[in-house]
């Protein structure tokens, strides 16, 4: 599989609304699977789900899903088969990757099964961050807009996770067209991520303004312009993104002249 034109590949776009922030304390109140074949959609799957609890105010704020709308609708064990079904043997793709999977995987948890095993997985915002670097907001939403994408219910999980499908596509162009390579880069792009938030962080907490833009420094190159040989080779001769990053910023005595 890792050899193959993902465009080419089936996958399903995932998104779930939620009672909060926490996977652990929070719920499941709502879940979006979208399926994609050849870069159309052919099956979407939504189902609002009971969490056992009060939904917060702020949630029905976000959402437009009320109390009333969850009571007496299927809790998360009763549909867990069903969602395992749909994601299992397939590459997975959201829009911020960590929060979709941390309620799934604990929901399914909670319902005796698990996360599937060995299943590609694919964020669209870890792209949208370098490739929409300079473009203001990262949000789905946002990010979507600019790509000529319209998203008429923005956190309902099947429109979001139907968007979230259709950006990754429309980035298509931009990216590495194996599997594998796509893989590669995404890897490599959210370490860099980390280490450009951690640098922000950081400097933040001492006063300073943003090190990377105060230096002017390139610390990404668009994805279009790699060679044909593959995102191992994103950093020209340099294989390490982290190393790539802070070899590409001024050198001391450049930064003590300004």
């Amino acid at each position: 599989m890792l050899l193959k034109r993902w465009r080419n590949i089936p996958f399903v776009a995932v998104d779930v609304e939620t009672t909060g922030l926490s996977a652990e304390d929070d719920r499941v109140i709502e879940v979006g699977i979208v399926r994609f074949v050849n870069g159309e959609v052919v099956d979407r799957y939504g189902q609002i789900v009971d969490p056992v609890r009060s939904i917060p105010d702020e949630v029905v704020a976000l959402t437009g899903i009320k109390q009333q709308d969850v009571n007496g609708m299927p809790r998360f064990v009763d549909i867990a088969d069903d969602v395992l079904s749909r994601l299992s043997g397939s590459v997975i793709v959201a829009y911020n990757l960590s929060f979709d999977r941390s309620f799934l995987a604990a929901e399914l948890s909670r319902s005796g099964a698990s996360w599937p095993a060995d299943v590609p997985c694919i964020d669209p915002l870890i792209f949208a961050r370098q490739l929409h670097k300079n473009q203001g907001s990262k949000k789905l939403g946002a990010v979507a807009a600019r790509m000529g994408i319209p998203l008429v219910n923005a956190h309902r999980a099947v429109d979001d996770a139907e968007v979230a499908g259709k950006v990754l596509l429309a980035f298509a162009d931009q990216l590495p067209q194996e599997l594998g390579h796509l893989l590669e880069l995404q890897t490599q792009w959210e370490e860099l991520a980390n280490v450009e938030q951690a640098a922000w962080r950081r400097n933040k907490s001492s006063g300073g303004d943003d090190p990377f833009r105060r230096s002017g420094a390139n610390t990404t190159r668009v994805a279009g312009e790699l060679p044909a040989l593959g995102p191992m080779y994103a950093w020209g001769e340099e294989t390490d993104p982290i190393r790539a990053m802070f070899m590409s910023l001024p050198d001391a005595n450049t930064r003590r002249a300004r």
